[in-house]
């Protein structure tokens, strides 16, 4: 009796093999005459080797869809195993939208058209500035965008970070060490990586230093090469700090930085090192820029009116 074993490497056995190992069932269902064991993330099987041929086939054609959609249900496993080719069971109508398959299956996409934008100058350019008010989803729309490179392998790791500014705060009162301290402050971006990442996995990609999220003084002498790296609420860098981070680009990479100048941190009389950027870099060939405002808040309702109310008291005082 032939036997064949395939390892589940960027997937994590649990989701794949379904609760109750439902999934594997299915599987046994549609391969009556060869005798399936799941253990560990090993799947083995034993019978004829023909049949192990098409079993290794539909198997890895499951595994590449899980890896895109992070979803498996009975009728997409029953599309794949009856399935004549690749388009026949891969019949999205949104696929040309979605930027990531989430977690559950959740689409994350460009949701306006400055989000669509955005996309298609990440696309293009490898460097991006996206400037926006709260809840415009730059940020959001950028993690996907990051996720999307590696799971396609068009970068190794994503370096997500901020400059640590303390709006109001003081990280020096807060309890724990410095990961404990600054955690909290990175804790959209985790938001939206759990979102997009199954939590084992997740946590496997940051323990490994396939995803790394550090305050941007950590990014001081490193070449970030291979790599899709975001700086977010870049309005509160310096020139200094901001000169510090486009510098550190490195080979195959993808920097996006994303801000708020309207929200700016920084002491009184210290210029944003975001502003003097655009200013700088505005005519730059391989720069791309877009400008995201109240349209695409994808918030509550009431986020635009707030951001409203504030622009016209700002407007007042300058």
């Amino acid at each position: 009796m032939n036997e064949l074993i395939l390892e589940l490497e960027e997937i994590t056995p649990k989701e794949f093999f379904g609760a109750q190992n439902r999934n594997i069932e299915l599987l046994k269902k549609y391969f009556p005459k060869l005798k399936i064991v799941a253990r560990g993330n090993k799947i083995k099987a034993y019978g004829d080797e023909d049949l192990l041929e098409e079993f290794d086939k539909r198997l890895y054609m499951l595994m590449e869809h899980f890896g895109k959609y992070n979803k498996l249900d009975e009728n997409v496993i029953e599309r794949i195993l009856t399935s004549q080719s690749k388009e026949d069971y891969d019949t999205s109508k949104e696929s040309g939208q979605v930027i990531v398959h989430g977690v559950n299956g959740k689409l994350v996409k460009a949701q306006t058209p400055n989000q669509r934008k955005l996309v298609e100058l990440v696309r293009k350019n490898d460097m991006v500035f996206a400037i926006g008010p709260a809840g415009t989803g730059k940020t959001y729309t950028g993690v996907a965008l990051a996720v999307q490179a590696l799971k396609n392998k068009e970068v190794k790791r994503i370096i997500l970070t901020r400059p640590a500014v303390e709006a109001g705060e003081n990280l020096g009162f807060l309890p724990g060490d410095l990961k404990e301290k600054l955690d909290p402050y990175m804790q959209p971006l985790y938001d939206a990586l759990r979102d997009m990442i199954a939590p084992e996995k997740l946590a496997q990609y940051i323990e490994n230093g396939t995803i790394q999220i550090a305050p941007l003084a950590f990014m001081r002498g490193r070449t970030l090469d291979n790599a899709f790296v975001i700086l977010d609420e870049g309005q509160n860098t310096t020139h200094a700090q901001m000169k510090m981070f486009l510098t550190r680009m490195g080979k195959n990479a993808k920097f996006l930085l994303t801000g708020d100048p309207g929200q700016i941190d920084l002491p009184r009389r210290t210029v944003s090192g975001l502003k003097e950027a655009l200013l700088v870099l505005k005519d730059v060939d391989g720069i791309g820029m877009v400008y995201l405002d109240d349209k695409d808040v994808i918030r509550h309702k009431l986020v635009k009116k707030v951001i409203a109310a504030y622009r016209k008291i700002e407007n007042i005082e300058a």
